[in-house]
């Protein structure tokens, strides 16, 4: 990989990100101050991480608007690989459809692709793939969606519901378009191939479901795109609206430049990691600080590289004036690493203990959220 470029791929994320070339490259649309304004007038608010950013491109997000702003029938679409446990910056996007569920009032219909983590992960079997479905179903809960209208689609356990609907979308998928959009190669095994037809399901569904037109809406890390730009193409085709997509930004490592890895603990925060873990985790994290304390007191720290205050700024500072207030405070050298560091700890720590409470009490909900199949 050449110096200064980055991959951003469903499967691998690496380098540091610019954001502005992703949306070129991708071809997405960024989210400007027209946009918010219609976000903030329509939902009578705004995230704060619409404002900050951190939510910032978008394909056809007006069109889901207009139907929002008429009344129409409107769902949400996102979803999770279960590969393993989920961490915090698996829960961006996640509490932003929480968000948006709350403004729109629109049904959830949230996949868990059990079945693209066996084929794209080699040391998994099916049955732990699944396993770590059921378990990660627990973390969304606990974020408090609804049953009634946030439903759970396991994609080897909904085969009735799902492989015929994808078989439409594979006569219509070719070989060169798979290559073409995920860089397969001739190794690659075909079930990779088929995946994202499985993946565009969900957004078909809707409108089987209300038996007319309806838009969806997928919120999604950025690195999703590639998936739903072969199910845009595709699904017109089959008489269903093209769906829109909101894309968020990744929350970065702990410990270096990228996104946080699911496969490298000590680069995330884990939702069942223990007080003790947290606190020895944020006290090695990679921080914008100077090489001595007296260099930063007079120079200050630099928050842009800082993984310490990305977390305040993706999670744990919602009020987006005592953000600045903090993030100033380390620029000028009137904060330093170890206070940021115990702020932060003390913070992801409250939040985990009220959230693994939830995560628990979870358990005996589960049943009331799983997707009933449906004849198609």
């Amino acid at each position: 990989m050449a110096e200064n470029e980055f991959v951003v791929t469903p499967w691998e994320v690496s380098g540091e990100i610019d954001y502005e070339k992703l949306i070129t490259r991708f071809g997405t649309q960024k989210i400007d101050d027209a946009l918010k304004e219609r976000i903030k007038k329509d939902f009578g608010e705004l995230h704060f991480m619409i404002e900050r950013d951190l939510i910032f491109s978008h394909r056809d997000l007006i069109e889901y608007l207009e139907a929002f702003e008429k009344k129409e029938p409107i769902y949400l679409y996102t979803g999770r690989g279960p590969s393993g446990k989920i961490h915090l910056g698996h829960m961006i996007p996640l509490m932003f459809t929480k968000w948006l569920q709350d403004m729109t009032g629109a049904t959830l219909l949230f996949q868990f692709t059990d079945d693209e983590k066996f084929l794209f992960k080699d040391k998994l079997s099916r049955k732990e793939t699944l396993d770590y479905a059921y378990e990660n179903m627990l973390d969304v809960i606990a974020l408090g969606f609804k049953p009634e209208n946030t439903k759970f689609i396991i994609d080897t356990q909904n085969a009735k519901t799902m492989y015929p609907l994808s078989l439409e979308v594979a006569k219509k998928l070719t070989l060169s378009t798979a290559k073409a959009v995920f860089g397969f190669e001739n190794h690659t095994n075909v079930g990779s191939i088929y995946f994202t037809s499985m993946q565009t399901v969900p957004a078909m569904l809707p409108t089987i479901i209300e038996g007319k037109p309806t838009r969806v809406l997928i919120p999604c890390a950025i690195d999703q795109d590639p998936h739903f730009r072969v199910t845009r193409d595709i699904i017109p085709k089959l008489g269903y609206p093209k769906p829109a997509l909101i894309h968020s930004k990744m929350m970065p490592s702990l410990r270096v430049a990228g996104k946080m890895s699911a496969s490298d603990e000590e680069s995330a925060i884990y939702t069942t990691d223990s007080e003790e873990t947290v606190n020895k985790k944020v006290a090695r994290a990679f921080t914008g600080g100077r090489a001595t304390l007296e260099e930063q007191k007079k120079l200050g720290g630099n928050p842009d590289i800082c993984s310490v205050c990305a977390y305040f700024k993706f999670f744990f500072e919602p009020n987006t004036q005592k953000l600045e207030k903090r993030l100033n405070a380390y620029r000028k050298g009137k904060v330093m690493d170890g206070e940021n560091k115990q702020e932060l700890a003390k913070r992801i720590n409250k939040f985990l203990k009220q959230h693994q409470a939830k995560r628990e009490k979870a358990r005996s909900k589960l049943k009331k959220y799983l997707f009933k199949d449906i004849v198609v």
